[in-house]
């Protein structure tokens, strides 16, 4: 889904030069929503307190140059995508998000994985989506709860984290 760029950075090569401080969009503006992989229904809208991952790399191989020590060539392998990362989730425990977590890790590949898309939005100050990352063909990997500890006075965090074949980032 395109998202028109706010007035100040339409038409503007170096719009972080232009922009006045307080139109900058904030990072802790965002949501998380998710839908089964090629359908078109709306996302379903879940909360997290911090979203990591959203990254793309190539991965290299280095090859020294033969008879010249000075240089080594870094060649291009694959891309290859990171893991989603979601923390402190604000989640109704018998929500969809969760259900398909649960499915997903409790059977133990009993049954199919069922894929979907997640989408992490950033958010304006009218709260419309700013910039939109779609993780293609997600699955959950991982549920972690952090250690309780009697000494410790600190949140227990809860940490999910997804796989995700492809991200489409916003253009």
């Amino acid at each position: 889904m395109p998202v028109a760029l706010p007035a100040w950075m339409q038409g503007s090569p170096n719009f972080m030069a232009d922009a006045p401080p307080a139109e900058m969009p904030a990072a802790f503006a965002f949501r998380v929503g998710f839908s089964r992989s090629g359908s078109s229904a709306s996302p379903v809208l879940t909360s997290f307190q911090e979203v990591s991952g959203l990254e793309h790399s190539l991965e290299t191989e280095e090859v020294t140059d033969g008879g010249e020590n000075r240089f080594v060539l870094q060649l291009p392998k694959q891309a290859k995508a990171r893991r989603l990362l979601l923390k402190r989730g604000l989640v109704d425990r018998g929500s969809p998000f969760v259900r398909w977590c649960k499915d997903s890790l409790e059977p133990g590949l009993s049954i199919p994985l069922v894929l979907n898309d997640v989408q992490v939005q950033l958010m304006d100050a009218e709260l419309n989506p700013l910039m939109v990352w779609t993780c293609s063909r997600a699955y959950p990997i991982r549920w972690t709860i952090n250690a309780f500890e009697s000494q410790r006075n600190e949140v227990a965090i809860e940490e999910i984290e997804l796989a995700y074949q492809s991200l489409v980032t916003p253009s």
